[in-house]
């Protein structure tokens, strides 16, 4: 079987980088509070992959961007896997 693999794209609200929270603002409004910072990981080490998004969405917050993860969940699981910055 192949897995089904979902992106769905999120706007940062805010990004803790000594806990590794993340918030984030779903399209209806509410906020999502089940992932962490990319280099927050409970296997093994953070792949170069994550530690390059996370520094895009820790840059991009100090600098009052307007940040947006792209989150792919697959098998029960999710996880921040890109970013989309703008100015504001």
């Amino acid at each position: 079987d192949v897995p089904f693999v979902v992106k769905t794209e999120y706007q940062v609200c805010s990004a803790d980088e000594s806990s590794g929270e993340v918030i984030l603002l779903k399209e209806d409004g509410s906020t999502k509070e089940d992932l962490n910072l990319p280099t927050f990981v409970r296997i093994g080490e953070p792949t170069d992959d994550d530690k390059k998004v996370t520094d895009e969405i820790l840059k991009g917050m100090d600098e009052g961007k307007n940040v947006s993860v792209i989150v792919q969940a697959a098998c029960g699981e999710e996880k921040i896997v890109g970013t989309k910055i703008t100015d504001n």
